[in-house]
């Protein structure tokens, strides 16, 4: 009898997972493995609403498994040291792994292959696993990699995504002893409405936005209220979907509302291969402008406000209260927060990505730092010093006031375009309100920030 172990990482999934199909190719039995990397939980990434989810996904991961006649095998420790102890006692030759861009996940595979070198078992690292398209198939003619997104764009189509495969019918794992599984329930700290997690949830999720949402996704994507969004970012980040099936599925479905949806998946690629090139991007300015961000009790105060939802905008504060209470936030409130804290404020991003980071259950290293670098015009966008005003953002994509009323309570009666600048009520209603007032003109923090940047 062969043993093959199929390393699960962010591809928590049967269907179209080229991980566990090599690793069945490979060997009569495989082990489809979990570590619990208690070196994610030192580092501050082991948040509690993404060990919730996480939870969620592993469940539903043994049960697809347990389906088809085989089951997870969870383990809690180093991963190049559990994974060698799983080699030794099921005699396995081979371990398959999906390969990542972080810093992080590329320490963790030097270390395995250092491990299983010495136990004579082989490593065999898969691309295409967690993005659509590796990191590095595309380069231009002048570097390694992309620095702007359309001409990135444009090449990632021509490339072409590779075939999804469906899931395995049989899954046979031998004799190997497993920890229980974690359970939501035990998890402490979680945001209330964190959406539940898994394969199972995650493709109901997208065969219902394919139906239903993907059509007037061009027109709604930007719609606070609407929330024309697909929600499907927490179970990329955790793959329980295959960015390329979503490719494949988006593009049969046709239309513009799919060709925008792709679009968005090619972004998510973008990023990957900008911090595959550039790891150090991961907490360092991608594009150094020389800020020197604000600093000081006040200027922590005001990001203080920030992150409770009580900065006086009340746009900026419905969209943090959203990440508060469910662990995600719309795009557009995203881009909009992002650009409050780091160009009005002028506070440094990395404020605002370890506050993402430590909510959201999509909070992807790439995705996540590169926007906020983007927002911060320290990244890749080519209008480095664009502001976006709230009071603006809030016309456009919340003109009725809905998003806001629907996150701060205490403006919920507030009627007409009042609800997005409260502070021009009358004082005896304000007063009533509960809700503070501006913790700055956007005025000045606009020039402030113009001024530092020399623009």
């Amino acid at each position: 009898m062969t043993v093959a172990v199929a390393l699960f990482t962010s591809d928590l999934r049967v269907h179209d997972q080229p991980v566990l199909r090599a690793a069945l190719g490979a060997a009569d039995r495989v082990v489809p493995l979990f570590v619990h990397d208690e070196g994610i939980r030192r580092a501050g990434f082991a948040s509690p609403n993404r060990e919730a989810f996480l939870a969620d996904c592993l469940a539903s991961l043994d049960a697809a498994l347990r389906d088809r006649g085989g089951r997870l095998v969870l383990r809690t420790g180093e991963p190049a040291e559990q994974v060698c102890r799983v080699v030794q006692e099921t005699g396995a030759r081979e371990v398959h792994v999906a390969a990542g861009v972080s810093r992080y996940a590329l320490r963790r595979e030097e270390r395995l292959r250092d491990a299983l070198s010495a136990a004579r078992c082989a490593l065999h690292v898969h691309d295409a696993v967690v993005t659509a398209l590796p990191p590095g198939r595309v380069t231009p003619s002048s570097g390694d990699h992309f620095a702007v997104f359309t001409p990135y764009f444009r090449r990632w189509r021509e490339a072409g995504v590779r075939e999804a495969s469906g899931a395995p019918r049989t899954v046979r794992v031998p004799r190997v002893e497993s920890e229980a599984l974690p359970r939501r329930a035990d998890v402490s700290g979680v945001s209330p409405g964190v959406a539940e997690g898994g394969e199972a949830v995650a493709r109901k999720r997208l065969t219902a936005w394919l139906r239903d949402g993907v059509e007037a996704y061009e027109d709604r994507h930007d719609d606070l209220a609407g929330d024309g969004t697909s929600r499907l970012s927490p179970y990329l980040h955790f793959g329980c979907l295959s960015p390329a099936e979503l490719v494949h599925r988006a593009e049969r479905k046709g239309g513009a509302g799919a060709d925008a949806f792709v679009r968005q998946l090619a972004w998510r690629d973008f990023h990957h291969q900008v911090l595959a090139a550039r790891p150090a991007a991961s907490w360092s300015d991608y594009r150094d402008r020389g800020d020197r961000w604000s600093t000081g009790r006040e200027a922590e105060a005001a990001v203080e406000a920030w992150r409770r939802g009580r900065t006086g905008y009340p746009v900026v504060d419905a969209a943090m209260r959203q990440l508060l209470h469910e662990g995600w936030m719309h795009n557009r409130g995203r881009l909009l927060v992002a650009s409050f804290l780091t160009k009005t404020l002028y506070a440094d991003w990395r404020t605002g990505a370890r506050h993402f980071l430590h909510l959201l259950v999509d909070g992807d290293l790439a995705n996540n730092q590169l926007n906020w670098q983007w927002a911060a015009g320290t990244g890749t966008d080519t209008r480095p010093n664009r502001v976006l005003n709230p009071l603006t953002q809030a016309k456009r994509f919340d003109p009725k006031g809905t998003y806001v009323r629907r996150w701060v309570p205490e403006l919920a009666t507030v009627e007409g375009a009042a609800v997005h600048q409260p502070w021009r009520l009358p004082e005896r209603e304000r007063a009533d309100l509960d809700y503070p007032p501006p913790v700055v003109d956007l005025a000045q923090g606009r020039d402030r920030f113009l001024r530092a940047r020399g623009a």
